[in-house]
């Protein structure tokens, strides 16, 4: 499946999940291999995750609410928490929107490699943090 990103808006039938997998192909380069890898370890941590496809070619993870969401950028890949803001990050993988009352995020730049367990433990909190209200 080749697609531009902007040609990924609106088709029907193609489910989320592919629309991932066709991002992750076009990206072809760092950027798509940490997606790629962002995405196993959101499925490793929470099986039960819905994947979504929003604003116009967004990577969204959800389980009662948005978990989180997996922009690309040209120099880095941004892991955008809805509800970040609310979750106990006690090994600092947070490193940006750290203003904001709501959104925390987690910017990985090429070569960076992201802490695992730590990651998946958010993921964890964040769906438990959205089943409870």
């Amino acid at each position: 499946m080749t697609m531009k990103s902007g040609s990924m808006e609106g088709n029907a039938g193609i489910s989320p999940s592919q629309l991932i997998d066709a991002r992750i192909s076009e990206l072809g380069d760092w950027r798509g291999q940490t997606l790629s890898h962002v995405r196993a370890l959101v499925k490793q941590a929470d099986p039960e995750v819905v994947e979504e496809w929003k604003w116009r070619g967004v990577p969204v993870w959800s389980h009662a609410g948005i978990i989180c969401t997996g922009e690309t950028y040209k120099n880095v890949v941004k892991v955008t928490f809805a509800k970040g803001a609310s979750l106990q990050d006690p090994s600092g993988l947070f490193n940006s929107s750290l203003e904001g009352n709501t959104r925390r995020a987690i910017d990985i730049r090429e070569g960076e490699a992201i802490d695992e367990n730590a990651f998946k433990a958010l993921i964890r909190a964040a769906a438990a943090l959205n089943a409870a209200r």
